[in-house]
């Protein structure tokens, strides 16, 4: 019986996996984004083009943040309701937890780069 639970887990799995993945393209999404408004040679002459990619770029971030927040509840959800005997699924408790790391670990990732960008542009000689 224990290979029925493994196949219901395989199940909660694909649907974790695919959630990682669409995790995965919103990071290369974002990631895209810096590239464009890291250079910026193109839209430089048009004054209003700065302010559309600044907004984008917060909604982007709030956006991916709110993502984050929700797979860390639900990591947290699934981890109280297994010690509780709620779940009994710890497969899809476990990828739940490693899919909270992953995008804990990326929006760190995420923050170290643009700290250190925000550095390099406080040292710049004007």
């Amino acid at each position: 019986m224990s290979g029925i639970g493994g196949i219901s887990g395989a199940g909660g799995g694909a649907g974790g996996l695919q959630q990682i993945m669409a995790l995965r393209q919103q990071i290369i999404d974002r990631s895209q984004l810096l590239q464009q408004v890291r250079t910026p040679a193109a839209g430089a002459a048009e004054p209003a083009a700065p302010e559309a990619p600044a907004n984008g770029f917060t909604s982007a971030l709030k956006s991916a943040l709110d993502n984050v927040n929700a797979v860390q509840e639900n990591a947290s959800k699934l981890s109280e309701s297994y010690d509780k005997g709620e779940v009994t699924d710890i497969a899809k408790v476990m990828l739940a937890r490693q899919e909270s790391g992953v995008a804990f670990e990326a929006t760190l990732q995420v923050r170290n780069k643009l700290l250190t960008a925000y550095q390099d542009i406080m040292r710049m000689g004007v």
